[in-house]
């Protein structure tokens, strides 16, 4: 059977891991842990400023990208309620923002990853952005932003900015060493 290769091999091998399983299941609720309680509470424990490190926002974006967009929606959807189940944080007042925002991180990113096959850097990139146009519409729809969306979009989004960058460039290369040493074993 001829196959189109593609830069992750023929379209019809899957360029994301199997989501069930021990071991799937395992690494996902692994990453939810890190998502919801580990990186955030180092974050606050350590001083370290979440709006410019968005700790919850890498490992959703992650599973994804390995797990594709059920995985990804499910942790995103979790992340913020176990973290504020178990901390506090976020703010009940973020919380269903952040529940919807860190969802389509997870699902867009590995929508694009897994049904659409698209690179993994344009994958992350669309769910950043995404993630991010999310939230902002929510912030407007419910007049968080205030009187001026331009204000806020300086206070709540632009400092994550380079966090988002490094998303972009990081994650990638994660998502593509963990699913290649998955496939090596």
């Amino acid at each position: 059977m001829n196959h189109i290769r593609t830069l992750s091999g023929p379209l019809d091998e899957p360029v994301t891991l199997p989501a069930v399983g021990i071991k799937a299941l395992s690494a996902q609720a692994t990453l939810l842990a890190a998502a919801s309680v580990l990186l955030p509470s180092v974050a606050h424990l350590t001083g370290l400023p979440v709006r410019l490190l968005l700790p919850m926002h890498w490992p959703v974006i992650l599973v994804g990208l390995i797990y594709g967009w059920r995985s990804g929606a499910i942790v995103g959807v979790a992340a913020p309620a176990l973290s504020y189940v178990v901390s506090g944080m976020p703010y009940p007042v973020v919380l269903p923002a952040m529940t919807v925002e860190l969802a389509t991180y997870g699902l867009l990113a590995g929508f694009a990853r897994e049904k659409l096959r698209w690179s993994l850097v344009v994958a992350t990139g669309l769910g950043v952005i995404g993630g991010r146009l999310v939230f902002l519409m929510i912030a407007v729809v419910t007049g968080a932003t205030g009187p001026s969306v331009f204000n806020y979009v300086a206070v709540a989004l632009v400092p994550g900015l380079a966090a988002a960058v490094a998303q972009v460039v990081l994650l990638p290369m994660l998502a593509q060493l963990w699913v290649r040493r998955a496939g090596d074993h």
